[in-house]
């Protein structure tokens, strides 16, 4: 990464953010505390997820799901026309991801199960015992080598056998689920005491019925991403309510959700941008996260309001966004142990209208756009805003206090160099600012996983976007995982538990 490249990580165009008094830009003085170090009690990992690196989409008594069907009817959607039917081949070679984690020094792995390669229908009355078996072989893995697994039950590969009756359009999915989670806390929850139940709601609503991002790609028409939603919280309250009733007490683990986050920044000091940005959080993070972790429940009110008016404008005789009684709202209130919080970038926002008509994108009245001197990455999403980070977690904290707050995703994407400069700097520079919330700001982050501990499968974008510590060579039958250097940094951010020096000064004194 070049000097000029880095000073924009300090500079951030400034007329953005000192008008509002927002704690935007990091003062050098704040960088260079040399003090600062993780508690005792942070534990560090990394993360993946099934449909990404396991491979053997058809071996061991899998059954197939949404996305094994989109690449294989349509290979032409993924941009480089790869596929995941081998993916890092993770479901052969765990244990060199285990070797891996520990080289690095984790504390935790967080990887997710595939619904479908334990249950090849979705549903509990048919059990892969095959797949039962691979998991239950990593964790025992992963904990012969000192490493806790965290495991997430859907990372948005529904099984295709789901799908074919609605998948999350259907409110039966909510019993399918439970039951799905009622057997993994079964057959697992002796020796998994952190659970996830959903990676990035929003994203598999959105993708899926809105921007034809993702599998099932069915039109929602603006009904239906909060079908999807409204069903999918219900799914993850029963998972809870099953933990809670059945299994806490003599398993003692916790079971929380993540959902990705960004940080908004207003484009002007106009109390309608400054209003947009919180109506922007409210209905990114808080259309989960308002239900499950404030006291009244429900979904966040400038959603209901903002939904309902733009329903009438469309003469409809009933909100596009589904109604919560009351059994309800108490049902999905509290249903959580912690917030798993993903974070990658942040944006611009201001008021105004952007997006598909007459869905999520519209009904919110914020525009959105990134500042085209902010740092780019392989990903066209993906600028590097570390401030973001730090802002964010607060917000987090503000909106819902006393929650746990645990870091399940957080990287960069390169093109697979192994002298990976960019993600070393991005890694340093992320970290320092979720440090300063840790202790400055005193916030109640317990934890954090980099994305990802090797390269894998980006959904459609395939192999040609890489997030990984540990290059993998698809074209290589055996997948060996190669170190990159920020495999490196990061050990050694996990070993001394604090941000190298040395990679700081680079950050801060390449401005000069």
């Amino acid at each position: 990464m070049n000097a000029a490249i880095i000073s924009i990580y300090m500079l951030l165009t400034c007329s953005y953010f000192e008008s509002y008094g927002l704690e935007t830009v990091t003062k050098l003085q704040d960088i260079t505390e040399s003090d600062l170090a993780f508690p005792d009690d942070f534990q560090f990992g990394c993360a993946t997820a099934a449909f990404q690196i396991e491979g053997a989409w058809n071996e061991g008594g899998k059954g197939e799901n949404i996305w094994d069907r989109l690449i294989h009817t349509n290979p032409d959607v993924v941009a480089d026309k790869t596929n995941a039917d081998i993916a890092c081949d993770s479901y052969h070679k765990y244990k060199d991801d285990v070797a891996a984690l520990k080289e690095i020094g984790a504390n935790f792995y967080r990887f997710s199960i595939s619904w479908s390669r334990v249950l090849p229908t979705g549903d509990a009355s048919f059990v892969n015992e095959e797949g039962i078996q691979y998991y239950s072989d990593l964790i025992d893995e992963l904990l012969n080598n000192g490493i806790e697994p965290m495991v997430t039950l859907f990372h948005w590969d529904v099984p295709q056998s789901l799908q074919e009756f609605g998948g999350f359009l259907n409110p039966l999915i909510a019993t399918y689920f439970a039951d799905y989670a009622h057997l993994m806390f079964q057959r697992f929850g002796d020796r998994v005491k952190t659970w996830i139940t959903f990676n990035e709601p929003t994203e598999q609503c959105l993708n899926g019925f809105v921007n034809m991002g993702a599998p099932p790609m069915v039109e929602g028409y603006g009904v239906g991403e909060y079908l999807c939603a409204h069903h999918l919280l219900i799914s993850h309250a029963n998972a809870y309510r099953i933990y809670d009733t059945e299994f806490r007490k003599k398993q003692k683990g916790k079971v929380g959700i993540t959902l990705v986050q960004g940080f908004n920044y207003p484009k002007t000091n106009k109390s309608e941008d400054i209003e947009a940005v919180e109506r922007a959080m409210q209905f990114m993070i808080g259309w989960y996260a308002h239900p499950i972790f404030t006291k009244e429940g429900n979904y966040p009110k400038v959603m209901i309001d903002y939904i309902q008016e733009a329903s009438d404008k469309q003469n409809r005789i009933r909100s596009r966004l589904p109604v919560m009684n009351e059994d309800l709202i108490k049902h999905i209130k509290g249903s959580a142990d912690f917030l798993g919080l993903n974070h990658y970038t942040s944006r611009i926002a201001s008021h105004g209208i952007n997006g598909k008509p007459n869905t999520w994108y519209t009904d919110q009245q914020v525009k959105f756009e990134y500042d085209p001197s902010w740092p780019s990455t392989a990903s066209s999403w993906l600028k590097v805003i570390p401030q973001g980070f730090r802002e964010v977690i607060k917000w987090v904290q503000n909106a819902y206090p006393g929650i746990e707050i645990i870091i399940t995703e957080n990287g960069v994407s390169d093109y697979g160099q192994l002298d990976d400069q960019d993600r070393i700097h991005y890694i340093c520079s992320y970290m320092n600012e979720m440090l300063k919330a840790i202790v400055l700001d005193e916030c109640n982050v317990k934890g954090y996983a980099l994305w990802s501990i090797m390269d894998n499968f980006e959904w459609l974008r395939g192999f040609s976007e890489r997030f990984g510590l540990y290059y993998v060579n698809i074209t290589d039958p055996q997948r060996t995982r190669i170190p990159k250097e920020s495999s490196r940094i990061y050990k050694e951010i996990i070993s001394t538990r604090k941000i190298p020096k040395d990679c700081l000064e680079d950050y801060i004194y390449s401005h000069n």
